[in-house]
């Protein structure tokens, strides 16, 4: 059976639990728990799969499986099962976090289960992973996701139910390294990337890459001048090739019933936005067609803001990248977006806050998968009224209503005429849900963006501190949109 069945496990409540692994061909298989049991019946693979009936919350309960020889779990309990997945700001431990001192020693949650997978990337299709179902603690927190424990934490203390958190990050991954590769179909929209692959897979020589970088390493020795050469990475084995990270680190947990899925990647896809506004649907689609349980929850984090702040407008495939996440909500159901724009750093494309990355995600869940009243969404650009040389922009779901943070004046509004060039512009908030936006050098203002760059300077929120998300209301071609 895959690692992902183990002692100390969470098994996912109020549906039907799936269990299944490998024996002999046409072995009988039944499995028990809470009193109730399931029998099946092993394929001439000696593949078995069958549901149990959904579980009360709670436990310990103890799951054995019978078939050629018996497996028995322990410790097994029932509650919420959420998988953690992207790269590195979801791969970013507590220990690297703010205050990880202080957080890991407070770390005992005994009803929280963490479970990591390790970073294999082929074009395999891998049935098992090295990992096994750890309790929550000072010691096993550190290093884990730090946005996965996070949230995690925030539903155990609001939900009082067991958590299981499966993390499933790899720094610096593509997108199109999550997905099977025979899906990316579209010979325009990812014919040259997956040309550029095929030829890197074709030349791409490891051991003559490495001899080159040991005789480096030995004149390095010899002059110690400068830093050590960095040993070479292997890009076929690595977390950028089609495919490589569903097969390796996906495709052992595909299947186990969760309830949803938080991620946070899309530093890689910057320089390819507008592919993304394809790609990124299409990742989280195949993921729900081979889970086979419905459109589970998934929730991402829009990227941060991050390298320089700019005096003047400018374009920003870090914008783009953002634009492609927000209109991945309008193309799936059971989608959110948690917008960070005031919670990165200009110099760190880590930034350590993750706790307040995790309780606007958790914000979702909570709202959406649980039924808990509270605001989880930004307030999201929805009309644009051009009255003269004045604009009025309406917002939807704008909570307890707009607000500015620090200071009263609404900052991070560009607008433009015909001519498409924009400058920066004055803005006044006139009601719970619009806002008036103006320039003295925009005569007949035809559209209007916000927080457009890498690193925008905006303060406009809701009541409640989450930020506007951020939006043009143009259709104007981005720097990216011919990048494939």
């Amino acid at each position: 059976m895959s690692s992902v069945f183990g002692d100390h496990m969470v098994l996912q409540q109020k549906q039907p639990i799936r269990v299944w692994g490998w024996t002999n061909p046409n072995q009988s298989v039944s499995v028990e728990i809470a009193s109730q049991k399931a029998v099946a019946m092993a394929d001439r693979d000696g593949r078995f799969q069958l549901d149990l009936d959904p579980v009360a919350a709670g436990g310990p309960y103890t799951l054995t499986v019978n078939a050629d020889e018996t497996k028995t779990f322990q410790d097994v309990l029932v509650g919420e099962v959420w998988l953690c997945s992207g790269q590195s700001n979801m791969q970013f431990a507590v220990s690297s976090s703010n205050d990880p001192e202080l957080e890991a020693l407070s770390a005992n949650y005994p009803k929280i289960r963490l479970i990591s997978v390790p970073q294999v990337g082929t074009q395999e299709p891998q049935d098992d992973f090295n990992g096994e179902w750890t309790d929550c603690n000072p010691e096993t927190v550190r290093s884990f996701s730090a946005v996965g424990y996070f949230f995690g934490r925030q539903l155990h203390q609001t939900l009082d139910v067991p958590i299981g958190l499966i993390d499933t990050a790899w720094g610096g991954s593509a997108c199109e390294a999550w997905v099977r590769r025979d899906l990316l179909s579209d010979k325009d929209l990812y014919g040259p990337l997956l040309d550029r692959w095929k030829k890197t897979e074709v030349t791409y020589d490891h051991d003559a890459a490495v001899s080159v970088w040991n005789e480096r390493v030995q004149k390095w020795k010899a002059s110690k001048k400068g830093r050590q050469p960095r040993a070479p990475r292997n890009p076929l084995t690595g977390q950028h090739r089609p495919a490589n990270l569903y097969n390796g680190v996906l495709k052992p947990v595909l299947g186990y019933t969760i309830k949803g899925c938080v991620w946070y990647q899309g530093e890689h896809n910057t320089g390819r936005a507008y592919q993304y506004r394809d790609l990124f649907p299409l990742m989280i689609q195949s993921w729900r067609n081979e889970w086979a349980q419905g459109d589970f929850s998934f929730y991402w984090v829009q990227l941060a803001d991050f390298k320089a702040e700019q005096s003047s407008p400018a374009d920003s495939d870090w914008a783009e990248l953002r634009e492609a996440q927000t209109l991945t909500m309008s193309k799936l159901p059971n989608t959110g977006e948690a917008v960070i724009l005031n919670l990165g750093e200009a110099a760190d494309i880590h930034p350590k806050n993750k706790q307040d990355v995790a309780k606007r995600l958790a914000r979702w869940a909570l709202a959406k998968d649980y039924g808990i009243d509270v605001v989880h969404r930004s307030p999201v650009y929805k009309s644009i009224n051009v009255s003269g040389k004045k604009v009025i922009l309406t917002f939807d779901h704008v909570g307890g209503g707009l607000d500015t943070f620090d200071v009263t004046m609404p900052i991070g509004f560009t607008i433009a005429g015909d001519d498409q060039k924009f400058v920066s512009a004055s803005a006044k908030i006139v009601s719970k849900n619009t806002v008036e936006v103006w320039s003295d050098s925009v005569d007949a203002p035809v559209a209007v963006r916000y927080a457009w760059a890498d690193n925008p300077v905006c303060n406009v929120q809701n009541r409640e501190g989450l930020p506007v998300t951020p939006f043009r209301t143009d259709s104007w071609p981005g720097i990216t949109i011919d990048n494939r």
